[in-house]
């Protein structure tokens, strides 16, 4: 058998990471972690500071701030919720730039990861398709550029399967040619929660690494290899067949404690392994017959849509003082 880490459960999350760390420590404290809470009308907040390299080996996610924006609700696709959503992930994003330092008027770049023709992967393109792009005035016509707005720049530049080019060498390009002060990446993620995807978003100061969460080893967007500070804005959009199943078993196991005091006699051995030791058993059986397969719902053509314009929207507000956080939802495409 196969060391345990070999089949850890794939999730772009820090949240996921905090929720495997606090079980596998019964509910005591992570040394090096930090976390804040806080729920608002529908939409909760956390909080997690990355403080050192214990709490860094704890979740397995480099020391650095991150904050996750959760909306159980959003798959009803209700309009005046996403409307709070995106002005709720504007301030929240605002006050982002103020903590990490980044000032009124530095140069933005923002890059749009993934791949265009793939709906689960198209959510970094359809936001640069909707943020406000002002460098070009900046440069053309200053005289002309009203108070309030900075210069922001996008691009989304493929993915290596089309181009045959690495992101990170456009985007490393790009950078060198441009100067931006400050690098926003945008990328469609993976978790380990079927609750989170599709309903979550996550922004973190510490970068992103293309394709890390269905286990492609990508060179990463970060500080050190840009020069320039890197924020990553990403939203789960699949999830792992054998998370699904190691899912059910929980569901099945809370439904039938329901019912009968033993579920042993129903479940077997299964009710009392340990939860990474039922995926690694779950991954033995589907990975030899190549069905752990990658797994998005049905809906995801519109949801995609919808996410990015919310995105789009509050990074319009957040980045334009111009544009006002309490009526980002006038400008969702």
């Amino acid at each position: 058998m196969e060391e345990l880490q070999s089949y850890s459960t794939h999730t772009d999350l820090a949240l996921d990471a905090r929720d495997l760390a606090t079980a596998a420590s019964r509910g005591e404290a992570i040394p090096g972690i930090e976390t804040e809470t806080k729920r608002e009308n529908g939409v909760r907040i956390t909080k997690i500071k990355v403080l050192n390299e214990e709490g860094s080996r704890a979740l397995g996610k480099m020391p650095g701030h991150y904050i996750t924006i959760e909306v159980p609700a959003l798959r009803q696709k209700d309009s005046d919720l996403q409307n709070r959503v995106a002005t709720k992930f504007a301030q929240e994003f605002e006050q982002f730039l103020v903590d990490i330092g980044i000032r009124k008027d530095a140069k933005v770049l923002i890059i749009g990861l993934g791949n265009w023709n793939v709906t689960p992967d198209a959510l970094g393109p359809l936001v640069v398709e909707n943020v406000m792009v002002t460098r070009h005035y900046f440069e053309l016509m200053p005289d002309d550029v009203g108070p309030g707005y900075r210069p922001v720049s996008a691009v989304a530049p493929g993915v290596l399967g089309t181009t045959g080019i690495e992101s990170s060498d456009i985007v490393q390009g790009i950078v060198e040619k441009s100067r931006p002060d400050l690098v926003i990446a945008i990328d469609a993620l993976a978790s380990r929660s079927l609750e989170r995807v599709n309903t979550t978003i996550q922004i973190a100061d510490t970068g992103i690494h293309p394709g890390s969460g269905i286990g492609n080893k990508r060179k990463g967007l970060t500080k050190e290899s840009l020069g320039v500070p890197v924020i990553a804005i990403g939203v789960p959009t699949v999830v792992y067949a054998s998370t699904i199943v190691n899912s059910a078993f929980d569901m099945m196991r809370k439904h039938f404690s329901e019912q009968t005091s033993n579920t042993g006699q129903i479940l077997g051995m299964l009710d009392n392994m340990h939860e990474e030791e039922r995926l690694m058993l779950v991954k033995e059986v589907l990975n030899p017959v190549g069905h752990d397969l990658l797994v998005t719902p049905k809906e995801i053509d519109e949801f995609i849509e919808d996410i990015a314009n919310m995105i789009a929207s509050g990074l319009n507000a957040s980045l334009h003082d111009a544009v006002s956080v309490d009526n980002v939802a006038a400008y969702t495409h």
